[in-house]
């Protein structure tokens, strides 16, 4: 199989998504020459966990090792195995977020990179607004645990990493961003009285963007459908697989096996059930605002 490049150009795929392409394609390549991990991880003075890791995109590559692997699947010279080194490069090239990386514990910066490289970001949030959607008063009151008139440098800049991340709903090529709310969100005073009314104007304003779009889940019906908050991500490339992500307070999960989709995806479908639609969410964010 051929090494792709990135269908939506280098704007759509970052470092992370790039490894796990490239790692999936190495994968196949072993498989169909007949060689099992371990084999393969001592053709370059590893092991199979390491191989595991690469073919998982887990970790970084080198050119070295990525030639080797190579000449042991039986690509030995060509456009095949020129593409294939191209992406080492491709795939080592740091992402924009790299200047932030000493906020971010490194299973964030993951997801970072997989946000950039999604055509669907599906998200339940049951306490906050999702980061994707937050203003900077909102995001600044969050970073700064309820005290923003004591923000100092490094919340500022866990601000503007917010703040970077939302531009990519404004790309030509941008994702589509679904996200269910519950209805306590909208009373929560994240950032006071003014930071909350200032956040439902703007989900107001985001969600009349055709490719964003907001459902409230009701009172009564909230911690039927999901419990905490979580992430479906879904991709263009075959090679990327779909992947939930759940946070918790120490670190995160990174789900993609088929039965872990399904069940996040089905949690997402009874959440679409419950929930108001998209311009009955609308109109309770008027009706909430013109209580505030």
């Amino acid at each position: 199989m051929n090494a792709v490049s990135a269908p939506g150009g280098e704007q759509s795929l970052g470092p992370t998504a790039r490894r796990m392409i490239l790692g999936s394609q190495l994968r196949r390549l072993r498989e169909r020459a007949g060689i099992t991990r371990g084999e393969a991880g001592y053709n370059i003075r590893g092991s199979e966990s390491k191989i595991s890791r690469l073919e998982l995109g887990r970790v970084g590559f080198k050119e070295r090792d990525v030639a080797d692997l190579l000449t042991m699947y039986g690509i030995t010279e060509g456009d095949e195995r020129n593409s294939f080194l191209d992406m080492v490069k491709e795939s080592n090239q740091p992402g924009w977020w790299r200047r932030y990386n000493d906020l971010m514990p490194g299973w964030f910066n993951d997801f970072v990179g997989l946000e950039e490289a999604a055509s669907r970001i599906q998200t339940w949030e049951p306490l906050y607004v999702p980061g994707l959607l937050q203003t900077e008063d909102y995001a600044r009151a969050i970073a700064s645990h309820g005290r923003p008139e004591a923000a100092d440098d490094e919340v500022e800049r866990r601000v503007a990493l917010r703040m970077r991340r939302q531009k990519l709903l404004a790309r030509p090529d941008a994702p589509r961003l679904w996200a269910v709310l519950d209805e306590s969100v909208l009373h929560r005073p994240i950032g006071g009285r003014r930071g909350l009314r200032a956040q439902l104007e703007y989900l107001l304003d985001i969600t009349s963007l055709p490719n964003v779009s907001v459902q409230v889940l009701p009172w009564h019906l909230s911690g039927y459908a999901a419990e905490g908050a979580f992430a479906l991500l879904r991709f263009a490339e075959p090679e990327l697989p779909n992947i939930a992500y759940v946070e918790h307070l120490t670190g995160a999960l990174y789900l993609e096996k088929l039965d872990e989709i399904e069940s996040y995806s089905r949690s997402l479908d009874r959440l679409a059930v419950d929930a108001e639609t998209p311009d009955r969410s609308r109109q309770l964010l008027s009706k909430r605002l013109a209580e505030i």
